[in-house]
């Protein structure tokens, strides 16, 4: 394990902010493909996505105990079991639990979905966000719990419309942006469909900024490859000119190309300007099959 090792010790443990200790999934650590390993002060998560056995895990739960002198709790999510709880390896989980990302704070919820509704590695889209929204009008997409919401509203966005069909997401959101003080009269949540609800969002168009996050795949929901091509054809028709839509994947079988070609295809007037990727705590051996925000500018 001294990978692992080597990979915390280069952590900063003495502020708040939440971290990735472990990013075994951008292939860049032999052997250890299938781990993730979070901090949420004061919780360590551990996220696997295939087996490994018990013996195993004990060392682990060893080394990161020696390690990280402030961990509370060390938290197992087992992706590679369909819809199986957390559960813990030693310590007792807190009522509460914020991730913590540039002052901003993001509530967790770390014993039930194995989507804890915060995704760590979107930082440098959220980033990107806060430099674009000053006064604007933005509308996010598949807004889950609404991070990118709270970093509009933080960075002075005008109005974020956030739409998803989880009410409970969005019910997370909204207490996102309480916990931050933030101002709710400039927020709206609609708990829609996104195609059975385009000609509401045409009604509260045009928008100054759009973010697209659709999950990877969600069954009859969204699948990407018939999906995101409905989706890119809709956006013209929501975006003002000199507007900025910003499209995020992060599915290893869906490239930064194959959106650029939709783009070309069915949304030629936006051009784009950059592509962005999650950092330095997320390495990938190919950056193009980890987290990727592709950001377009409208002429």
């Amino acid at each position: 394990m001294q990978l692992i090792r080597t990979e915390i010790n280069k952590i900063n443990f003495k502020d708040e902010a939440t971290h990735r200790l472990f990013h075994g999934r951008g292939h860049c650590f032999p052997g250890y493909e299938d781990l993730l390993i979070d901090w949420f002060k004061p919780v360590v998560l551990i996220t696997l996505y295939r087996k490994r056995d018990e013996v195993w895990l004990a060392q682990l739960v060893e080394l990161l105990r020696s390690l990280i002198v402030k961990a509370e709790v060390i938290l197992l999510q087992e992706r590679n079991l369909k819809n199986c709880p957390s559960r813990i390896l030693f310590g007792e989980l807190p009522k509460e639990v914020n991730a913590v990302e540039a002052g901003l704070k993001y509530r967790l919820r770390l014993n039930g979905s194995q989507n804890i509704g915060f995704f760590p590695d979107m930082i440098q889209g959220r980033r990107l966000v806060k430099t674009i929204v000053a006064d604007k009008k933005v509308l996010n997409l598949f807004s889950y719990s609404c991070s990118f919401s709270v970093a509009a509203i933080s960075a002075g966005a005008k109005h974020v419309v956030n739409l998803d069909m989880n009410r409970g997401a969005l019910e997370l959101g909204r207490i996102n942006h309480q916990i931050n003080h933030l101002d709710l009269r400039k927020v709206s949540f609609l708990p829609l469909e996104l195609f059975r609800s385009f000609s509401r969002l045409r009604k509260l168009s045009p928008f100054e900024v759009i973010i697209c996050d659709p999950p990877a795949d969600q069954g009859r929901n969204f699948q990407p490859q018939r999906d995101w091509p409905k989706l890119i054809r809709k956006l013209p028709l929501l975006i003002q000119s000199g507007g900025d839509v910003l499209l995020c994947i992060s599915s290893p079988h869906i490239f930064p190309e194959y959106l650029q070609q939709l783009m070309l295809q069915f949304f030629p007037q936006a051009k784009l300007a950059g592509i962005i990727y999650s950092g330095d705590e997320f390495p990938e051996l190919n950056k193009s099959k980890g987290l990727n925000v592709l950001h377009y500018q409208i002429k």
